[in-house]
């Protein structure tokens, strides 16, 4: 199963995708694929208390792997593999390509390349996979560029990759809605 779990900020979607591969891991091995920043020295304390609390939730047995090339990560073998989330791992490709700066067209192109691998390594695996991301489309519209340059793309991998998933899931407030 390949389920896109999607809502607003602190509202309870990663609980929800660590259960869902709970669920599906059955007390057994699963990938936690962490995209974002990494843990190093100059890691915002904010963000690795963060990263510590998401440790803490899971069981022993889950792998971490923290990569920004999901396609691999999907792809390989063993278990099913939580991402979570697409919008750190979209933050973390437009700073390593150093892309803030480009045309919105050159932007949709880099970023529908990355994401037709990941949609690829979807239809290639038989692995569960859970995609954890933020709704960005339901906020004020952002007053500085690169705000809207990230909401838009979020927009449009969400498009994409959630028609390449079996389900949806939408939580507000801790609560899940199956689309």
């Amino acid at each position: 199963m390949k389920v896109l779990v999607t809502g607003g900020v602190r509202s309870g979607k990663s609980r929800h995708a660590e259960e869902l591969v709970r669920e599906a891991a059955d007390g057994g091995a699963a990938t936690y694929v962490a995209p974002g920043p990494t843990t190093g020295e100059d890691t915002d304390p904010d963000w690795a208390a963060r990263v510590a609390a998401h440790r803490s939730r899971r069981p022993e047995s889950w792998a971490t792997a923290e990569t920004r090339d999901l396609a691999t990560a999907v792809r390989r073998g063993g278990g099913p593999v939580l991402v979570d989330c697409l919008g750190t791992w979209l933050s973390a490709v437009l700073d390593e390509e150093r892309a803030w700066d480009r045309t919105a067209d050159q932007l949709e192109e880099l970023v529908a390349r990355r994401t037709d691998d990941v949609v690829a390594a979807l239809a290639a695996t038989d692995r569960d996979v859970v995609l954890v991301t933020n709704e960005v489309g339901l906020g004020v519209v952002p007053a500085h560029r690169s705000g809207r340059v990230f909401r838009d793309l979020l927009g449009a991998v969400n498009q994409q990759l959630g028609a390449a998933c079996d389900e949806v899931h939408l939580v507000v407030a801790g609560r899940v809605l199956v689309l």
